[in-house]
């Protein structure tokens, strides 16, 4: 485990010259590790991958290999951001999935959040596994495992990074971040000129937002939930909010209640907004809220948003509620 700890030594990363030194020490690092054979990596989206992706571009070139799996759970414009930074303005060899269908119709009834959990992670790993199979000569893995992975899981990272790959596919893996904190790797991800929105990307479960359309997932739910969390983040935005809020998001349960729509009787889902700021995700306080932001949600959110007559606001404290609803 020695290798597994970090260095004692290791200087905290917080300014851009340390992490311009880190930075030129990994490319070397790389370089020395890879020479000119290839590597795969799962690529999300989220700040962790997405900082390995772009050290190893600067490293390796086309060397690299990323494949994105669209598994339909991704926020509204994601999958679409990941493919414009890395396709078309770093160049990466980049292999889009669209894996939306496969998901949705593995996930169809499935209403117990384990179950689902298992069904997203267990699916990931297929669909990666057939897009490396198609590939000729790879040696390396990557992972965006970072130092709190390490430390709670002995280096494995569940759902977005692959640690449960078939026996035919074993490859060494690469992990260049993986003596980092989350602060420190988005200190790196700016420095190596990835978008704001990628690098303070908010904590974001590997199943995404299956475990925010609480129940059995359908797609018109998941499209509500999808719809309402880009209009919370746009407004939190417009309102400052964004780097003021450790984490904000919509759930749309599975239950429908009376409404009035234009009129018309409806019989419609509410969506629930979280917000809440912690240090350490172990206990968490809810983000105290304008009203009048909250009353422009309400009216955004209801008018713009399919199936959906009512916003509620969660204002339950960790403990007793958790984060996330599932």
């Amino acid at each position: 485990m020695s290798e597994m700890k970090r260095p004692e030594t290791m200087e905290r990363i917080t300014t851009p010259a340390l992490a311009q030194a880190f930075i030129a020490e990994q490319l070397k690092e790389l370089k020395a590790q890879i020479g000119d054979k290839k590597v795969l990596l799962a690529l999300s989206g989220g700040v962790d991958s997405s900082v390995v992706a772009a050290l190893l571009i600067k490293a390796i070139g086309n060397q690299l290999t990323c494949v994105h799996v669209n598994h339909g759970l991704l926020r509204k414009g994601e999958p679409e951001q990941v493919i414009k930074v890395f396709r078309e303005e770093m160049g990466a060899n980049l292999i889009y999935v669209d894996a939306v269908d496969r998901f949705l119709d593995k996930l169809a009834g499935v209403d117990d959040p384990e179950r689902k959990r298992k069904i997203i992670g267990a699916e990931f790993i297929d669909v990666f596994a057939e897009e490396a199979r198609k590939l000729d000569g790879v040696e390396f893995l990557a992972q965006g495992t970072i130092y709190p992975d390490i430390l709670e899981s002995k280096g494995i990272k569940s759902h977005h990074n692959v640690g449960g790959l078939p026996e035919d596919l074993k490859f060494e893996l690469v992990e260049p971040v993986k003596f980092l904190y989350k602060d420190e790797v988005r200190v790196v991800g700016k420095e190596l000129g990835l978008p704001d929105n990628m690098v303070y990307r908010q904590p974001f479960p590997g199943p995404g937002l299956g475990v925010r359309c609480v129940g059995a997932i359908t797609r018109d739910r998941l499209e509500a939930v999808r719809e309402s969390d880009a209009i919370l983040r746009e407004e939190f935005e417009k309102a400052g909010l964004a780097g003021k809020v450790w984490q904000y998001f919509t759930v749309v349960p599975d239950f429908k209640s009376t409404g009035i729509t234009d009129g018309q009787r409806t019989y419609d889902w509410p969506v629930v907004i979280r917000a809440v700021n912690t240090v350490d995700a172990v206990t968490a306080e809810v983000a105290e809220l304008d009203f009048q932001l909250m009353k422009h949600l309400v009216a955004r959110i209801t008018t713009e948003v399919k199936g959906v007559n009512r916003v509620l606001w969660d204002i339950t404290p960790k403990p007793s509620g958790t984060i996330e609803w599932e």
